[in-house]
Order: structure tokens, then sequence, then C-alpha cells
């Protein structure tokens, strides 16, 4: 009867490590793909009246704003100053949302990493690793 039970408890071990292991494989064929979209991802935003525009990368770096000639009629540099600042924060939440779309494409749907891209909860990242182990992970409820 022991016998029976090691190997029911040893089949079932295999087709997780089968599953965990495909899921693996999933994510490294896609790694360069996923490497050549995130480096090629460019976002541009603009102003509500046009005058500025932004372009940011995958992680939100600048890579180039443009101001239409119509700013310096206004010759309020504070106001300019928050009108690029803003457009730069758009084109940067844009580029994240943009990003986690992306690699979400390449995890798991139940992936602590996934969880994490989209709250920056750093707990998301070992929670299951915490469940299996018993722990729970030092939230205090």
């Amino acid at each position: 009867m022991a016998g029976s039970t090691d190997r029911d408890a040893n089949r079932a071990l295999r087709a997780r490590f089968d599953e965990v292991h495909g899921q693996y494989q999933q994510l490294r064929s896609g790694l360069d793909e996923l490497q050549g979209r995130l480096a090629d991802l460019r976002i541009t935003e603009r102003s509500d009246d046009g005058q500025v525009t932004a372009t940011v990368g995958a992680r939100g770096q600048l890579i180039s704003v443009e101001l239409h000639p119509s700013v310096y009629q206004a010759r309020d540099a504070q106001a300019l100053s928050r009108k690029i600042t803003s457009t730069v924060q758009k084109a940067t939440a844009a580029a994240t949302a943009a990003m986690q779309e992306l690699v979400a494409g390449y995890l798991p749907a139940n992936s602590g990493s996934l969880d994490f891209l989209h709250s920056g909860d750093f707990g998301s990242l070992l929670r299951r690793a915490d469940a299996l182990m018993g722990h729970d992970g030092g939230r205090r409820d």
C-alpha cells in the first residue's frame, strides 16, 4: 500500500515539475523577443494644447522633448515647465502600462512576478513560496 502511495506522489510531483518546466521553457524561449520589443518600445504623448511632445522608452526614460514654436509667445517659464513635466509623466505612465502588457504576455497568469509588475508589491514575488512553506510572508493582519 505504501508503495502505491509513493508512486502516486511521485507521479504528482513529476506532473508538477513538467508543468513548471514547461512554463520556464516558454518564458525562456520568448526572452530574446521580449528584450527586443522592450528595446524598441517608444511612447509619445502630447500636451493637451499640442505645444509639448515627449517621447520615452520602455522604462520611462526620456528620449526627446519637442516644443512647438508657439510656446515662446506666452513667455511663462513656470507654466511651460509644468506642461513639460506633466507631458513627460503622461508618457512615462503610458510606457509603464505598455511594458507591463508586453511582459505579461510572457509570464504565467498566476505569477508573482506579474502581480509585482502591476502592484509594485515586493511581497507578491514571494507569496506563492510563502504559502508553500507555511509562512505568512511577514504580513500582520
